[in-house]
């Protein structure tokens, strides 16, 4: 009996050696968000078909948020002023693989390729995608700091109307964009006072995308898989 149970405990202890090793480290000062936020709603984009590509992005093998440590715990102030209004914060991306702004740039060049055009660009010809700085070939995203992201009801799950998708190319999508409800400029500075309160600073023709100011790695760019 007692050599029965040392053998099951010897096979659990195998199983979950293996899990741990197959859940490999982040380079030094990233950290998984999840570990530190872990009521946070994440709906990574680029590991879906539900973006301006229309498929799944290179580097991006699982719906895991990924971010610097630094970014990570302000992220976490956001997250817990929001929730005393009984809101919430929804990720739709963090760290990005600079394989992930490649698989981009082709797709750029691809000028046959606009199965979501009516989507996310409809007004934008997809030649000058990268001339109006819709696509860059490189990315902050790639340093780690900067985050892609929307306010939701905490009890219903939704997002707030922001007046236009995520990932909208066009002006709509600009944080001082003037056709707008009263409701959607409400929406949209609460956001972007929750943000700057605590050290993201927002890119003015994008309403979600916010990079942490004195980001720790302001030069480099990182390519390790979301995974």
């Amino acid at each position: 009996m007692k050599i029965h149970k040392i053998l099951i405990l010897i096979a659990v202890t195998i199983v979950f050696g293996f899990t741990t090793q197959e859940k490999k480290a982040l380079p030094e000062g990233f950290i998984h968000v999840k570990d530190i936020i872990p009521d946070i709603d994440v709906e990574l984009r680029y590991f879906s078909n539900n973006n301006f590509v229309g498929d799944t992005i290179t580097g991006y093998k699982a719906n895991t948020l990924i971010l610097t440590k630094q970014s990570a715990e302000a992220l976490k102030k956001v997250q817990d002023e929001l929730q005393e209004q009984n809101l919430c914060l929804r990720v739709y991306d963090g760290y990005r693989p600079q394989r992930a702004v490649n698989h981009f740039m082709r797709w750029a060049k691809d000028l046959n390729d606009t199965i979501n055009k009516q989507q996310f660009y409809p007004d934008v010809e997809k030649r000058h995608l990268f001339k109006e700085e819709y696509i860059a070939t490189r990315s902050g995203h790639s340093r780690g700091s900067t985050v892609d992201l929307t306010i939701i009801d905490g009890n219903t799950n939704e997002p707030l109307d922001m007046g236009s998708p995520y990932d909208f190319f066009g002006k709509e999508s600009w944080v001082e964009h003037p056709d707008l409800t009263k409701e959607q400029k409400n929406n949209r500075q609460k956001l972007q006072q929750v943000m700057l309160k605590h050290n993201f600073r927002n890119y003015p023709k994008e309403w979600w995308h916010f990079t942490l100011r004195w980001e720790p790695f302001p030069k480099t760019y990182f390519d390790f898989e979301v995974e």
